[in-house]
């Protein structure tokens, strides 16, 4: 086993589903505080169920997909193996707010540890998968993690200290984009375009717009003033915008998921 899911729900499953693209099924386990789920996944992947501690005892690397307020918990259950392992092994966790010296103390043993940020859209091969590791990961693992996921979406190295303000962005942020593509298909079904119309539209426009900064290096600004013709109705729209406090409403939303994030810490 090399890969073990110890909570494949939401986000769990969604890694574990770019995991099983890029590892043989027969090297991935998983298993979940609601059986049936893990059973399902099992069944749709052909991977293995295996209870936690068997998983904590003979995976590679051992994923924590479950909530933060459960590692007491779960680590009573598995800290005893995980101490008594002698073979190396890395603790992947995904729990806001929980940092790698609090991982290794749940352990009760000087461990591998990669605590990992990613959000919802890692389900289709698009997240974003912040990671810190501590100096346990050898680079060959660290090479080996990499690998696994690059099927979720973007893989990439942030230190500790920032990784709550970049969650605030990559983690909190689908929820926001979400918000503005429902309001911008709300104004054109107010215009009167369908809905199913006005939510592809809306849809498209978001994933084309974020493709073309991605691909052409430009900054937002550039891309923004492309679009802006002189006396043209999107210098109109983004003067509306602007009035009604759009960029400052977005700093501050980024700004209070953050303050939210350190709040949870205490």
């Amino acid at each position: 086993m090399k890969f073990g899911f110890i909570g494949c729900g939401n986000m769990g499953g969604a890694l574990a589903t770019a995991v099983a693209k890029e590892i043989e099924p027969s090297e991935i386990a998983v298993c979940d505080a609601f059986a049936p789920k893990a059973e399902a996944f099992a069944k749709e992947f052909g991977v293995a169920v295996f209870e936690a501690a068997i998983i904590a005892g003979e995976a590679e690397f051992i994923f924590l997909g479950v909530k933060p307020q459960t590692f007491p918990e779960l680590f009573r259950e598995i800290a005893p193996v995980l101490q008594a392992r002698k073979d190396p092994f890395v603790l992947v966790s995904m729990a806001a707010g929980i940092t790698v010296s609090a991982i290794e103390a749940f352990a009760g043993c000087h461990c591998a540890v990669i605590r990992i940020m990613p959000n919802t859209p890692a389900a289709v091969g698009k997240g974003v998968i912040l990671y810190t590791a501590n100096a346990n990961v050898t680079d060959a693992a660290l090479q080996t993690f990499c690998q696994a996921l690059s099927a979720a979406g973007l893989v990439d190295p942030i230190e500790e200290g920032k990784i709550d303000a970049a969650s605030a962005l990559s983690g909190c942020g689908p929820a926001f984009v979400a918000l503005f593509a429902e309001a911008m298909a709300d104004g054109a079904v107010e215009c009167g375009l369908p809905r199913d119309k006005a939510n592809l539209y809306a849809a498209q426009t978001l994933l084309g717009t974020a493709e073309l900064l991605l691909t052409s290096g430009k900054h937002p600004g550039q891309v923004k003033d492309a679009v802006c013709s002189p006396g043209g109705s999107t210098i109109q729209g983004v003067h509306a915008l602007e009035v009604n406090g759009f960029r400052g409403a977005v700093i501050d939303a980024v700004a209070a998921a953050y303050e939210k994030t350190l709040e949870m810490k205490k």
